[in-house]
């Protein structure tokens, strides 16, 4: 769940939503694809911006995927209920596998989000997989309805995110007012594009329960009986309710770092808020115990009153620098990555980004933290992450209720409350009408053979989310890396994570028992040289 955020938290950050409120029956949502049968996939040479983003993954393992990247496009129904209405195309990459003979099977796989571009993720997660992965499977990524590749492509406003932003401020009545009036101004940019009336009313379909039909649509393209899959983030949520929905075409599964189907969505930003808050201490923690690397203070508390004295320095007057700028919302939503992911490379480079701050190096200041402040930028991931949360389940329309329960929340988890609050404020004007989500694991049929990954102190998609899922998903099987504080756990270095991943897809194995624990992967230390660039962070991020 990216910020279930491009700023807040993604489930990436941001995830939010009511509790489930009523019910997508499973048997009428598998009618109404089940009219739709799609044309076999002509696979081709990639387009040269993947064949580009795909040579990102070349260095991670012995495969250029780069070289041997596929594509095709698939044309699915706009509307399931009417199949042989208007349509729209999703792009698909295929990173064939490298043994000898047929495939052992197709693993469709996605990133998250929701508004996370898949394409690409595909040739990650092969150029990821171990050397028996690798030659036993197909990895085929796909690029959600509205997003990246896919046509269309929904953007709503790309100058949104210019900085530097109004302060996210504490639910004072000047900046509630400024954020309220740019989250109406959004809204009603994306209600223009692509709301009813528009040339094409995708705001009407774009739900997750469009994007589950849109994956079994691609199993029948694919030629399979079953779907075998890998979802991280909001790809767990895609895969709960496809299990839900189509519960006898699962093949194998398996969910990394678990939305909590109960708290979709409102409720899931608030639970990230204190998850955030939690794991940014933690980290102020470490950059303390390096003072002699970072020099911000010795204590957590130190290095937690420079960053907020920082932060209140920066509303009173950004920091700018060859075209880019770093506020307040700036500062908070990139330091945020450090604490979605414990990694040598982003924890440092963070770090280093805040002392060249107090060093007055305002070009390696900016490089960290900045955002271009004029030009606009391709807001496609948080135009698609609205269009879904705002839709899936109806928010609450009571600014009352937000500014209440963010108040309270903030008073413990001051970190990112705020920032999240804003960055779903849309969906308090969002010009789609709102369903009712799939209520995941209520069907006869569940499979009993999914698999689970999570980490305890995974901040964007909380622990106690994924017991509850695993509570719902009855017969699922849980893999948990205690003291973690990574948000998905595959292939982040494990070695016995990874273990319980191939054996499960090689050989159809789970684990002994119910749920299994492994070892976290501890602290990294800073580098011999602190000179890592935000780009580094970056780079090590998208890993």
């Amino acid at each position: 769940m990216k910020k279930l955020v491009v700023v807040a938290a993604t489930a990436g950050l941001g995830m939010t939503g009511l509790g489930l409120i009523g019910a997508t029956s499973a048997s009428a949502a598998t009618d109404t694809s089940a009219a739709f049968h799609p044309a076999s996939l002509n696979w081709h040479a990639c387009q040269t911006d993947i064949v580009k983003g795909a040579k990102a993954y070349d260095a991670l393992g012995p495969v250029k995927v780069s070289t041997i990247i596929q594509c095709a496009e698939l044309q699915v129904p706009l509307d399931y209920a009417h199949p042989n209405g208007q349509k729209i195309t999703l792009e698909l990459t295929r990173t064939p596998h490298q043994g000898s003979g047929p495939a052992k099977g197709d693993i469709v796989v996605n990133p998250g989000g929701p508004g996370g571009e898949g394409a690409l993720f595909g040739p990650r997660v092969y150029a990821q997989n171990s050397a028996a992965m690798q030659k036993a499977y197909n990895v085929i990524g796909f690029d959600p309805r509205g997003i990246g590749f896919s046509t269309p492509k929904m953007t709503c406003d790309e100058d949104y995110t210019n900085a530097p932003r109004p302060a996210y401020g504490t639910g004072g009545k000047v900046t509630d007012a400024a954020w309220l009036a740019k989250s109406k101004a959004y809204a009603q940019a994306c209600a223009a594009k692509w709301g009813p009336g528009s040339k094409l009313d995708l705001m009407d379909h774009i739900k997750t329960i469009d994007s589950v039909r849109d994956m079994d649509t691609i199993r029948k393209a694919l030629g399979n009986k079953k779907l075998d899959y890998y979802g991280a983030s909001y790809g767990t949520y895609l895969g709960q309710v496809y299990a839900t929905v189509f519960p006898k075409r699962v093949g194998r599964m398996v969910l990394d770092g678990n939305v909590n189907p109960k708290h979709v969505w409102y409720e899931a930003q608030l639970d990230q808020d204190r998850a955030f808050d939690k794991n940014i201490e933690y980290y102020f923690g470490w950059i303390a115990k390096y003072d002699n690397v970072y020099h911000l203070g010795n204590t957590q508390k130190k290095v937690h009153d420079f960053f907020y004295g920082l932060e209140d320095t920066l509303t009173g007057k950004a920091v700018a620098y060859q075209g880019a700028a770093v506020g307040p919302d700036e500062l908070v939503d990139g330091i945020q990555s450090a604490a979605y992911r414990r990694s040598q490379a982003v924890w440092n480079a963070y770090a280093a980004g805040l002392s060249a701050y107090k060093t007055g190096d305002v070009a390696a200041f900016v490089d960290t933290f900045g955002v271009q402040t004029t030009g606009g930028s391709d807001d496609n991931e948080f135009a698609v992450y609205n269009a879904v949360q705002c839709t899936d389940t109806q928010w609450p329309l009571s600014w009352a209720k937000w500014h209440a329960d963010a108040v309270r929340v903030n008073r413990t988890a001051p970190f990112e409350t705020w920032g999240n609050v804003w960055f779903n404020a849309p969906c308090l004007y969002w010009g789609a009408k709102a369903g009712k989500p799939v209520k995941v694991g209520q069907t006869r049929d569940l499979p009993k053979n999914i698999l689970m990954f999570q980490a305890t102190d995974d901040a964007a998609t909380p622990y106690a989310g994924a017991l509850e899922l695993h509570k719902v998903l009855r017969g699922s099987h849980l893999v948990v890396q205690d003291g973690d504080r990574t948000h998905c756990i595959v292939h982040r270095g494990a070695s016995a994570v990874d273990a319980y991943f191939d054996d499960y897809f090689l050989n159809g194995t789970l684990p002994k028992q119910d749920t299994v624990h492994v070892a976290q992967l501890g602290d990294p230390t800073p580098p011999a040289s602190t000179a890592k660039t935000a780009a580094s962070a970056h780079a090590e991020v998208v890993k």
